[in-house]
């Protein structure tokens, strides 16, 4: 299948691709935001797993919602093969639910672009059902995982996302987040900073709902030595770092 050139509007071109059926698996109310009044703006962050965006980003997102943005986590799989012992349906039933749960909390929307946990594919079919998943959202800010990862499944979230954002005409603000740096992002050297201090407490409540990864047994030291760090960078108690891509307008995080 083609891609729909870059010089076409997103309304043209969702006028010729409105008959494409996108699947169950990227949920229904796909259509354009409004960014009605009381709305100040539209963001998308994806993830390749439930749990990526929330330990990544979630401090961000809280701030963003205490802004007034709509924010959409958008998850790569349903974490299938995230629950030792647990089938695929089973782990998928579950994770779904915490990913629900800690979006809640977030005051964001959860939802699912349909790949499988540990399967992920990157091919012509995949870059068309991303691009025009997030195209339908119409953002203001992407952000996605950084893409030298150590996980297979967070490498092909992010050219996914990429690749979206490079065919979208109007682009919005495109930053990378990080995930275990050092164990899993490496060579991340940020570029822009969210001051979370405010947000920290009620992020770990978001991340604690994904009980099936045993969060308490990690969170303290990865993301939250991670938090404490990116603080000392940013001149705060706490902070998440982004990478901004060098063609992206500036968004700024604390505003």
């Amino acid at each position: 299948m083609t891609f729909f050139p870059m010089m076409k509007s997103r309304r043209k071109a969702l006028k010729e691709i409105g008959a494409i059926t996108l699947g169950t698996s990227l949920l229904p109310s796909m259509a354009f935001s409004s960014h009605s009044e009381n709305i100040r703006g539209k963001v998308v962050i994806t993830g390749a797993h439930p749990d990526d965006p929330e330990t990544g980003c979630g401090g961000t997102v809280l701030s963003l919602r205490e802004q007034g943005y709509d924010i959409v986590l958008y998850y790569l799989t349903r974490g299938e093969a995230g629950i030792n012992g647990k089938t695929h349906q089973e782990a998928s039933y579950t994770r779904v639910k915490e990913a629900e749960n800690a979006c809640h909390i977030l005051g964001a929307k959860a939802r699912f672009f349909g790949q499988i946990d540990g399967e992920t594919i990157v091919n012509n079919e995949w870059y068309k059902n991303v691009f025009m998943a997030i195209m339908r959202e119409d953002p203001d800010l992407i952000i996605t995982h950084w893409p030298i990862d150590a996980h297979k499944d967070h490498r092909a979230c992010s050219i996914l996302t990429y690749n979206a954002w490079l065919r979208v005409d109007r682009k919005p603000a495109f930053y990378y987040y990080e995930v275990m740096s050092g164990e899993q992002t490496q060579n991340f050297h940020p570029t822009d900073y969210s001051d979370i201090t405010s947000f920290a407490e009620t992020k770990r409540k978001a991340c604690d709902m994904h009980e099936s990864q045993y969060v308490n047994d990690w969170y303290d030291n990865t993301h939250g030595k991670m938090e404490l760090f990116r603080g000392i960078e940013k001149g705060c108690e706490r902070a998440e770092a982004f990478v901004r891509h060098s063609q992206s307008t500036v968004f700024v995080f604390n505003s």
